[in-house]
């Protein structure tokens, strides 16, 4: 991925990212030509991995048998930028649109678990994440022993040995101050709950204080 420094992400950034990642996109190339399936993947710091799980009947987890590398690419937050938010364009006019995005790619070795007390500690683990804010949080072990062990059996593990990282955050860094000024002003003002979202983006990455949001 091309990231001109002012955009590129740490090594601590982009693990804070992970910590807290949801929804990826895996690649993986096959005999079939490019694998690609959207799973919510887990980062498992101790083991420098990610961790997923897909349906049985995908061809994707078949193309772990070739060995040959993956690409998880996470997605944060992103926008539109008009040239209309930039204190310059009263200053010659010459701007021109772009877009603000993040993004991180996670690269790493394709491996597949099919162990029923791998994959129940992974899917109580992944649930156990995202319903913990819920003020009644579902668990796994809510539903009937023998409705899981038929649930597991339509389902592979999956697991990333990463091997290199990279990330990128656009969020106007390459813009004099009075244009990311008038950007984060004229997002604020914005209607749109995405745009106002993205206008503390590029506060905070423009302060250089920024946590990925991927």
């Amino acid at each position: 991925m091309y990231i001109p420094r002012k955009f590129e992400l740490t090594d601590e950034q982009i693990a804070a990212a992970l910590r807290t990642a949801g929804m990826a996109h895996l690649i993986t190339p096959s005999a079939d030509g490019l694998q690609i399936t959207p799973l919510p993947m887990m980062y498992d710091p101790d083991n420098n991995a990610l961790v997923s799980h897909m349906a049985r009947a995908n061809p994707h987890w078949h193309a772990a048998e070739e060995g040959s590398e993956s690409v998880a690419i996470f997605t944060g937050l992103d926008g539109y930028i008009s040239p209309s938010l930039y204190a310059t364009k009263a200053e010659g006019g010459k701007v021109v649109p772009t877009w603000n995005y993040e993004t991180i790619n996670v690269y790493g070795t394709l491996a597949v678990h099919d162990d029923a007390d791998w994959l129940l500690d992974h899917v109580g683990a992944l649930t156990d994440r995202h319903e913990r804010a819920r003020e009644t949080p579902w668990a796994v072990a809510d539903a009937p022993d023998h409705f899981i062990a038929g649930q597991l059996k339509a389902i592979v593990g999956i697991e990333i040995a990463i091997t290199r990282w990279e990330g990128k955050a656009k969020m106007s860094q390459n813009q004099p101050e009075r244009n990311q000024n008038s950007v984060i002003q004229g997002l604020t003002n914005s209607a749109d709950a995405s745009e106002r979202e993205l206008a503390g983006a590029v506060t905070t990455y423009t302060a250089h204080t920024a946590p990925p949001t991927v």
